[in-house]
């Protein structure tokens, strides 16, 4: 172990343990003799408990010794001597002793345990974001990634993972943060003749790899290196017997969780996801075709003066064009979510009055919103913001349509645009369903839909996920609060705004 360790964990807590003593020696010489030697028994005892807590059981023995011994030749007579001439000092010094050797190991085995819960706290925490990331996990190289950092923060080391390959061999990682040595080393034989722990030494910096490998019942899953540094050959033997202990235990939940089928799930995934977003793109190209046809022809119909003057015929046709226009508002959001998927946004940004902006949304989404009261108010001088309008209209649409799906026929959807600092808030608020704490962490995933509204409100669940990649991919942000269930709800989309531009319009309500 190096000189400097030693100093740091054996010697300076030994320091600061006869230092704490002589600190509370100093105080007590501060006062009245008789006084002073009333409290000996509880101030000696505050630094034995801080150095038992901190620093554990020996550092705390030492401070109740040193304790006993200054209290002996500052405060009980003969003064500055260690020999005691009452008895009952000798009883009460004795017992003293006793009691801070006892509290003192108390409380070290209390700071033990505290760190004990600690750290199974923060294996727990590494687990759990381990198991989430696996969840999102769509590629080999994903899961991998995934294990190393789980595998780094628990072994407190660098460490990388080589995944085992349909034919047995290891996949050695795209980093190059592993020396070729340990490479060649790690991928050289996985065989059952090899050793399940061995070490290789990286002739360039001297740091030691201690490579593991992972294996089930039935076949090597993986290998994984951990570098543990250099230093003395005892440091070493400690080190790797540590990280031997913990990569135990990692090895076990590697097991566990099974790293060859999570590695064919997340291709599973993958395909599934590709194959489903390729359908929705064909099937939705191939149906706006005759959903235009369908929709001209009911606009031709209804400009014919004998339909308009038959209600019964003239509300067929408003039917067609209404299920029409809805049809196609669906077929439009898989065409959204297809474009996103396949290769993102790219905006044209623009200088846009915000007003204009939601004043096309609402015109829009007119059919929707014709059973609900909608209210508009615009601030004064509001900034122009530099987006693409088309896909924050689409946005603020997706918005207004959930406002209305989610709200009772007749209630109030209020629409605001006010200014904050240099950003340009657009606010849309209902007085329906609202939102369960439990569906909050939710909210912008794709394709979710709550279970109490799957039953009674149809809908696809890419409203608002499509309108938060269409906000994002402007520089804005998006953002719904809720009082709680049945309690409605507010969709926020923040936008950047110019200090310099304003839109001439008179702000009021509309």
């Amino acid at each position: 172990m190096a000189p400097r360790s030693v100093l740091r964990e054996d010697v300076l807590p030994l320091l600061f343990s006869f230092g704490g003593v002589s600190l509370v020696t100093a105080l007590l010489l501060l006062v009245e003799q008789a006084v002073a030697a009333s409290l000996v028994p509880i101030a000696y005892l505050i630094p034995v408990i801080i150095v038992a807590t901190r620093w554990g059981i020996w550092p705390a023995t030492l401070a109740s010794i040193v304790s006993m011994a200054e209290a002996d030749f500052f405060f009980f007579p003969p003064i500055f001597s260690f020999q005691v001439e009452d008895p009952q000092e000798v009883v009460d010094l004795l017992l003293f002793l006793v009691v801070a050797l006892v509290s003192s190991n108390l409380a070290s085995r209390l700071r033990q345990e505290t760190e004990t819960l600690r750290r199974r706290e923060r294996d727990i925490q590494n687990l759990y974001d381990f198991s989430r990331r696996l969840a999102a996990c769509f590629t080999a190289s994903e899961l991998i990634s995934a294990i190393e950092n789980y595998l780094s923060q628990t072994l407190g080391q660098p460490a990388v993972f080589f995944a085992a390959k349909a034919d047995g061999k290891l996949e050695p990682p795209r980093s190059g943060s592993v020396p070729k040595a340990v490479k060649e080393q790690a991928c050289a034989d996985t065989t059952a003749a090899v050793p399940s722990v061995r070490s290789v030494i990286d002739g360039t910096t001297q740091n030691v790899w201690l490579l593991r490998i992972v294996s089930s019942e039935t076949a090597i899953l993986g290998l994984v290196a951990i570098n543990i540094g250099v230093g003395s050959m005892a440091a070493m033997e400690i080190r790797t017997r540590r990280v031997e202990a913990i990569l135990e235990e990692v090895s076990l939940t590697l097991q566990r969780i099974d790293i060859e089928k999570a590695m064919d799930d997340a291709r599973l995934r993958l395909q599934s996801q590709l194959l489903r977003d390729a359908f929705h793109g064909t099937l939705s190209h191939e149906l706006r075709t005759p959903l235009a046809v369908i929709r001209g022809s009911a606009s031709v119909l209804d400009s014919i003066p004998v339909v308009q003057k038959d209600d019964r015929i003239h509300s067929l046709v408003e039917a067609i064009s209404d299920e029409v226009a809805e049809l196609d508002g669906f077929i439009q959001n898989l065409l959204n979510a297809t474009r996103i998927t396949a290769g993102g946004i790219t905006p044209h940004l623009e200088w846009t009055d915000p007003r204009d902006i939601v004043n096309a949304a609402i015109k829009t989404r007119a059919r929707r919103l014709v059973s609900h009261n909608v209210e508009i108010e615009f601030a004064d001088a509001l900034p122009l913001v530099n987006v693409d309008s088309s896909l924050i209209e689409e946005s603020c649409g997706q918005l207004l349509e959930n406002a209305a799906k989610y709200s009772p026929s007749g209630s109030t959807i209020s629409v605001s645009v006010k200014r904050k600092q240099d950003s340009v808030v657009l606010s849309i608020s209902d007085q329906g369903a609202g939102i369960t704490a439990e569906e909050r962490p939710n909210l912008g995933r794709r394709l979710f839909r709550s279970q109490r509204h799957q039953a009674s409100i149809p809908g696809s669940g890419l409203g608002f996920w499509i309108a938060s990649i269409f906000v994002g991919a402007n520089g804005g942000s998006i953002d719904i609060s809720s009082a709680g269930q049945g309690l409605g709800a507010t969709a926020s989309i923040t936008l950047p705004g110019s200090p310099m531009k304003h839109s001439g319009n008179d702000g009021g309500i509309r």
